[in-house]
């Protein structure tokens, strides 16, 4: 069962800090309830509703066998990024979003490919045989492929559904995925256009506490998603059995 935060916690974090009222972007409007010393505020009980129709979107997508990328470049978002998406065995990008991700993927796989294939003959010690230089060369662009493709070498298709923490930072990667009728689900500020993301959370984007926050509820749909997959499979199972 999905759980949510309670507007205490969303508070306590700043989620209801938007940006300055001369960077609105019109479409928030719905999603703002006043103005403190110049800056917008977001209404946090619409930040609630639509926190819960993303997380159940992403819960029934995982149940279904969906792949869910998480995506944030900018220096606040990396870490969270990175340690959430590592916790629930999704892919994920943190360092830079390489254009041509989505509309270009089967260069990507061979990217991945190729950094699989480095890392797992270094790990066997297949590098013994080269030179100290060739290895030294081998050695940066082993860290260059770990930086581009490393948090997305499990993807064998491209992802379902992405994750995105600002849309204004990733905007490379929104547009890739609209080409590609990619769903996307994004923490979307007062600066932003929140019709160009199909589920979007209207929330401070800059704070690290609002993105670790965000993130970890992401997270926890993914959980509810795999354990709602694995019982399906369970019952599935079971009425082979009585058959």
């Amino acid at each position: 069962m999905i759980k949510l935060p309670n507007l205490d916690e969303l508070v306590e974090a700043g989620v209801h800090l938007g940006h300055k009222k001369s960077r609105l972007a019109p479409k928030m409007l719905p999603y703002i309830y006043g103005v403190r010393n110049t800056s917008h505020l977001i209404d946090l009980e619409k930040t609630l509703v639509k926190l819960e129709e993303a997380m159940n979107f992403i819960a029934d997508k995982v149940a279904q066998g969906g792949v869910i990328l998480f995506l944030g470049t900018k220096p606040a978002a990396k870490k969270i990024i990175k340690k959430y998406a590592e916790e629930v065995a999704v892919p994920f990008v943190y360092e830079r979003w390489l254009p041509g991700t989505l509309t270009n993927f089967e260069t990507i796989v061979n990217l991945i490919e190729k950094f699989k294939k480095m890392e797992k003959e270094k790990a066997a010690n297949g590098w013994e045989k080269y030179t100290k230089k060739e290895r030294l060369n081998m050695e940066k662009t082993l860290i260059s492929l770990e930086k581009m493709v490393g948090g997305i070498k499990s993807l064998t298709k491209k992802p379902d559904v992405l994750f995105i923490v600002d849309t204004q930072e990733e905007k490379t990667a929104l547009k890739e995925a609209k080409r590609c009728n990619i769903p996307v689900v994004a923490m979307v500020n007062t600066n932003a256009n929140p019709e160009k993301v199909d589920w979007a959370i209207p929330t401070n984007d800059n704070a690290v506490k609002v993105i670790e926050l965000i993130t970890k509820f992401m997270a926890e749909a993914v959980k509810e998603g795999k354990a709602q997959k694995e019982k399906n499979k369970v019952e599935v199972k079971e009425k082979k059995e009585t058959k």
